[in-house]
């Protein structure tokens, strides 16, 4: 069944995806995905504090001396009531005494002796006062269900007392080599053969996407050694595979799924590169076998692989967003097919990869990303607005940049 990219994505998110959840302690939740919804124990703050070093006072005083008659120190309660005349000397994060309408920091008072200061004229009323409940109020949704859970959700688990978190298990992911042709990065080679880079660049993205990984060996080019890896992969949640998807007499790989019961929702992708691009299922086990070509596997992993994946992981975020920006210079395309166009993003303008060949390896490991153009595409011009969608995405750069927003 042959499909374009949107009903291929279609298919995928029809799919029923089982939920595997575990409790773990906070300190080993990074990056997994939150398992349900997370509620606000009490307030933060607890109480109203001050935002400064300071002193409490009355707005009435403002421009008048006034008496220091306390300290208060974080994690201590004052019992004195602020009152006109008079000031307390008050701690970042310690709880304001009663009566305080404003804290004044230390560098905006005038010290007259010992006990005696000078407050500034212009005292704003409750300036510098942190009240209870302005972060995150009782009962508030803090973290959602499909929450990735990064350093700074992490800290407002921890803010609220919880210790040990549901997450959703890893997704598993089952990788096999077919083709005897090409050999494993640790074993030697003949100069008519050559390295399966394939493998490896799927393991490691499947790592960098949170996956537990497995790699399950190489088969021939034969139904039965094909046969003997899918039955020892039936415990993964996804099986990835690539070469033996086409119509080659040595392409065997569907056909040993479907002997084995397994049921393909497409197999041929409207794309360019990748079109012999499979997605199916056998048993609980999902299987994507892509193409053999690297550039075309990789690309179809990146925009298929990530988002079964991703619904896999139960993430409340699956959908593929993209960021406007302008082509560096002229694209000419022949039309017929949606085109993957590999390519780097420096933050204004994508410059496509000026190799693009399907069966090469190094493109994207010069790339940070992608666009892909409609079917009827021919040209496109310098600075025109294409969609570029990213990969690889931490977004530093070699050269120092001026970061600031600047006025008109």
């Amino acid at each position: 069944m042959k499909v374009t990219i949107n009903e291929a994505l279609k298919i995928i998110k029809n799919q029923k995806f089982l939920k595997r959840i575990e409790v773990l302690p906070i300190e080993f939740v990074k990056k997994r995905v939150c398992a349900k919804d997370y509620y606000a124990n009490f307030n933060l703050p607890r109480f109203d504090n001050s935002a400064m070093d300071g002193y409490a006072i009355k707005i009435d005083d403002a421009g008048k001396e006034v008496e220091v008659i306390k300290t208060v120190l974080a994690g201590e309660i004052c019992e004195i009531e602020v009152k006109n005349g008079f000031a307390i000397k008050i701690m970042t994060g310690a709880k304001i005494p009663k009566g305080t309408e404003a804290i004044v920091p230390f560098e905006d008072v005038q010290i007259i002796k010992e006990n005696k200061i000078l407050l500034p004229k212009n005292i704003k009323k409750y300036a510098n006062i942190r009240f209870s409940g302005e972060d995150i109020k009782k009962d508030e949704l803090i973290i959602k269900e499909g929450d990735i859970l990064d350093g700074y959700k992490i800290g407002v688990l921890a803010s609220q007392g919880y210790s040990h978190i549901e997450v959703f298990k890893k997704v598993k992911v089952g990788i096999f080599a077919t083709g005897k042709e090409l050999k494993l990065h640790f074993e030697k080679i003949k100069p008519h053969q050559i390295y399966n880079s394939n493998t490896p660049t799927f393991l490691t993205r499947a790592k960098e996407l949170g996956c537990e990984v497995t790699f399950l060996g190489r088969c021939d080019d034969n139904k039965e050694s094909i046969k003997e890896l899918i039955l020892s992969s039936l415990d993964q949640d996804l099986i990835i595979t690539s070469g033996g998807v086409s119509v080659g007499e040595a392409d065997f790989t569907k056909e040993s799924f479907l002997e084995l019961g397994g049921e393909i929702f497409f197999d041929k992708v409207e794309i360019k590169p990748g079109k012999p691009t499979t997605f199916g299922k056998i048993q609980n086990s999902f299987f994507l076998n892509l193409p053999g070509n690297p550039l075309a596997a990789a690309l179809n992993f990146e925009i298929f692989g990530r988002f079964i994946i991703n619904l896999l992981s139960h993430k409340n975020r699956v959908f593929q967003n993209f960021i406007l920006c302008k082509l560096s210079l002229d694209l000419k395309n022949k039309p017929g097919r949606n085109v993957v166009i590999p390519g780097f993003f420096d933050g204004e303008y994508f410059t496509p990869s000026k190799k693009r060949g399907p069966g090469m390896v190094s493109p994207l490991s010069e790339s940070n990303g992608y666009i892909i153009l409609d079917k009827d595409v021919e040209v496109l011009k310098k600075d025109r607005f294409v969609k570029f969608i990213p990969i690889k995405f931490d977004f530093f750069t070699d050269k120092l940049k001026d970061f600031y927003t600047y006025s008109e």
